[in-house]
């Protein structure tokens, strides 16, 4: 489904990736471990054409990411929905607005909506406080609200960039496990974390970055190696 074929990603003199090579197959769940600088967000940034790579090609479902029309990036994105750390919610929006404001800018009929709006704030748990604004809410709850947004939305890949980093560490556990159950919705799931207890208990593929290079990369692995 996703193939990075011999990527390297320079800014200057800086080298974010180095000839990396992963292929990710529909339906994965995937963990993106390694210290901050490793190229875990570089890499996010690469697969939904928010950069360009400086060598090598990325690959969604056989198209060259890299060689895709401007006006064919919008849609790109559709299918690979992405979870910021910094929520990027708008403040002057309920829950549900928020949630809803990606299918009304896509043209989506009204009733078709309102029952992916239903869909993903129950899936995240998030139903009670629907009318609620983002002033109300907790870091956990605003994390959630953008994960229902993507969900929303129904892409086949599902990216978190360091979701759990402004959560409250009690929460962590229930943000994975929304994760979890979005994957066995079909959605491949990629989730880039420093959070070595919830990637040792969820048993998935772990891919490890360190200094822009693929350093392991293992079925049910740990976060750091034995």
């Amino acid at each position: 489904m996703i193939e990075f074929k011999k990527v390297s990603k320079k800014y200057g003199n800086l080298t974010a990736l180095d000839n990396v090579d992963i292929k990710i197959i529909a339906g994965e769940f995937v963990f993106l471990v390694g210290p901050s600088g490793a190229g875990k967000s570089t890499l996010i940034k690469l697969l939904i054409r928010k950069e360009l790579p400086t060598e090598g090609e990325i690959l969604y479902e056989d198209i060259p990411v890299s060689q895709l029309k401007e006006q064919y990036v919008p849609l790109l994105r559709q299918e690979i929905g992405v979870v910021f750390q910094d929520f990027k919610l708008l403040n002057t929006k309920t829950v549900a607005e928020n949630v809803a404001f990606g299918l009304e800018v896509m043209g989506f009929e009204e009733g078709a909506t309102l029952e992916r709006v239903k869909e993903g704030l129950k899936l995240t748990g998030l139903w009670e406080i629907r009318d609620h604004f983002p002033v109300q809410l907790s870091g956990g709850e605003a994390q959630r609200v953008a994960i229902a947004r993507s969900v929303a939305l129904e892409p086949k890949v599902l990216v978190a960039d360091e979701p759990t980093g402004n959560v409250d560490p009690d929460l962590t556990d229930s943000l994975f496990k929304i994760f979890e159950k979005i994957n066995k919705k079909g959605i491949t799931v990629i989730v880039a974390t420093h959070d070595k207890d919830e990637v040792d208990k969820m048993k998935k593929r772990v891919i490890e970055l360190d200094k822009g290079k693929v350093v392991r990369d293992e079925a049910q692995g740990k976060y750091a190696k034995s």
